[in-house]
């Protein structure tokens, strides 16, 4: 978002900065015509304040080319909480310098910060404690490894005592799949790991009660609030959602193959998928059935009304060939929010094609 000519020459700049696609906002006083915005390829607004309650809760990140005070008092109204507010970023009109605002670990503004950053040239302004001294915070963990912390509050005190220097370790239950791949992950950033039996994850040895324990293990797991140690964080997988589109008549095995790219671009494999999503114009395509089949994961079909809405939502790039075709021009991404439905999701990977299939991938919320 910008509200000047400079403004909008760096948002521009920003833009090619990012493989995904990047919407553009600017006051229509800076682009008064229609052919103007088509030339452009940017979105007008009348009020900033308007423009930002219309895409605060639509977009995984917003950056902002102004005036830091001007970006604080207009997203004030519309924070809820760090695990679900979007990346913030804010630049000056010469690229000097990106400040991560807001959500700079969950929400992803640290990284996507110094990425901007490193493409400008520019100055990358990081302020959360555990950045600054070089102290790997558990809610960056969990976004990387597409985990939900849970109670939030905890995050904070978590976060204090590591600065403290206190050691932090990690219980994993033994039973959840994929358990080894966190422990791996988890030894690889240097945290001391244990894989334990659900009965021992929330019952730390006599000698350790104060030590400060993260459990990663399912949401039925989960204990009361009251039930649980003050020095306990949790974290459980968030379900990941591979919206699927495809030509008419594309075999199970162009489906699975593109579902294997997909998710090795994220760095999983496709065991990690926990259900598939897709127009209702392909509830028939035996392709994604017998793929849903294969990987033993259910697949969900939405009509395309609903689809239409989370393209307008979450303003969804539409391909005018598919919307010819099937009467919306985007299936995977628009399939996948679908199915996240109220607790929204953040797309691990944009809409991305393959041979006769695209695929996307989205993190619960």
């Amino acid at each position: 978002m910008a509200v000047t000519r400079k403004g909008l020459q760096m948002a521009q700049t920003l833009r090619e900065c990012r493989d995904e696609p990047i919407d553009v906002y600017i006051t229509n006083k800076v682009v008064p015509s229609e052919a103007a915005k088509k030339i452009l390829h940017v979105n007008t607004f009348d009020k900033l304040e308007e423009a930002v309650k219309e895409t605060f809760y639509v977009y995984d990140g917003l950056i902002f080319v102004m005036a830091t005070g001007i970006v604080v008092r207009t997203i004030a109204p519309f924070l809820e909480n760090k695990l679900t507010d979007p990346a913030v970023v804010v630049f000056d009109e010469q690229g000097r310098h990106g400040i991560s605002l807001l959500s700079g670990h969950v929400g992803g503004a640290n990284e996507l910060t110094r990425t901007l950053c490193r493409a400008l040239g520019a100055n990358p302004v990081i302020t959360t404690a555990t950045d600054v001294n070089e102290k790997l915070a558990p809610d960056v963990i969990s976004e990387r490894l597409g985990l939900r912390p849970w109670p939030k509050v905890r995050i904070k005190t978590i976060n204090a005592d590591l600065l403290e220097e206190r050691i932090v370790h990690w219980r994993i239950d033994r039973t959840l799949p994929h358990s080894s791949f966190y422990q791996q992950r988890l030894e690889k950033y240097g945290q001391f790991v244990d894989l334990c039996a659900p009965g021992q994850l929330f019952e730390p040895e006599q000698d350790k009660k104060e030590q400060l324990e993260i459990v990663v293990t399912t949401e039925a797991q989960l204990p009361n609030l009251a039930d649980l140690p003050a020095n306990i964080l949790c974290m459980t997988p968030r379900r990941l959602i591979a919206g699927v589109g495809c030509r008419k008549g594309t075999p199970a095995a162009m489906v699975m193959m593109a579902l294997d790219e997909a998710c090795k671009m994220i760095g999983r494999d496709r065991s990690f998928i926990d259900v598939l999503a897709s127009t209702m114009v392909k509830r028939h395509e035996a392709g994604i059935l017998y793929a849903g089949d294969s990987l033993v994961r259910p697949v969900k079909f939405f009509d395309n009304d609903i689809m239409a809405q989370m393209i307008a939502k979450h303003h969804l790039e539409e391909s005018e060939f598919v919307l010819n075709r099937i009467g919306i021009g985007n299936v995977c991404e628009a399939a996948a929010y679908c199915e996240a439905g109220e607790r929204g999701g953040k797309l691990a990977l944009c809409k991305t094609s393959f041979e006769r299939v695209t695929v996307a991938l989205l993190w619960e919320k």
